[in-house]
């Protein structure tokens, strides 16, 4: 009975509820922002690409509180309300915030890694018109004046936001403790293994990243969410924090 009486947000575990409540009231507040013309939050919050005049180091870890609209919150934080109670069970509330936390710097950190990789291509592909041409050729025409932005606005058009990065950390810890709970995931009929299910991510990610599809989607970013969770895991498990049940 004492169960039953309890409030859907009391019967969630407290890191995972005051993660979900952040993300809801900081989406919120960016809306409000946006319709009084108050500031772009985005703009101040989210990842800017290091090299651009907006970026402060902090925003590697507020970008992960930041969303672009109601689907992407909501699948965000559909996902850590579906795993994250279960997994802050499993590593305790303060460990977990901490690997939820590390996986989302881990997705910035692979996600500026890959700017600084990509940048001049995606400059070259960005610029049409009299200014085209190699990307020595486009960097000297916006130098001079002939491009319709400065090298710092590129720079600065760099961003990204959301939890993606910490929550597909999320599920590569669900996937590695209980890697053959089923999962029934939409729009397949059938169980789908928890291991499975990481996996098909992974690699859907690595693709769509590699082929540059869907490219408004930070693809490496949430493969380096993936692989902060990796390296916490199998270092928890080498050093006898976690073993591979999950039991501590």
């Amino acid at each position: 009975m004492q169960n039953n009486n309890r409030s859907f947000l009391a019967s969630i575990m407290p890191v995972t509820r005051h993660l979900l409540v952040i993300n809801i009231i900081v989406w919120l507040a960016t809306l409000v922002c946006e319709q009084t013309g108050t500031m772009d939050l985005n703009r101040w919050l989210g990842l800017h690409f290091w090299k651009g005049s907006e970026f402060n180091i902090i925003q590697l870890f507020t970008y992960m509180f930041m969303h672009g609209g109601f689907v992407h919150l909501f699948c965000n934080m559909f996902s850590l309300w579906m795993f994250g109670s279960l997994l802050e069970r499993v590593f305790g509330s303060k460990r977990f915030l901490f690997y939820y936390i590390s996986c989302g710097l881990g997705a910035a950190l692979v996600q500026e890694l890959v700017w600084q990789f990509s940048w001049q291509s995606i400059l070259a592909s960005s610029v049409s018109g009299p200014a085209a041409g190699s990307v020595a050729d486009i960097i000297k025409a916006i130098n001079e004046g002939h491009a319709a932005f400065t090298m710092n606005d590129f720079y600065n058009s760099l961003i990204t936001i959301g939890a993606s990065g910490a929550v597909f950390g999320i599920l590569l810890a669900f996937g590695m403790i209980f890697p053959n709970m089923p999962l029934y995931i939409i729009p397949f009929p059938f169980p789908i293994k928890a291991k499975w299910m990481v996996i098909g991510y992974g690699l859907i990610e690595l693709f769509l990243g590699v082929s540059h599809t869907m490219s408004g989607v930070a693809h490496f970013a949430h493969l380096g969410g993936l692989i902060a969770g990796i390296v916490i895991i199998l270092y928890w498990r080498h050093n006898g924090t976690l073993t591979r049940n999950g039991l501590y």
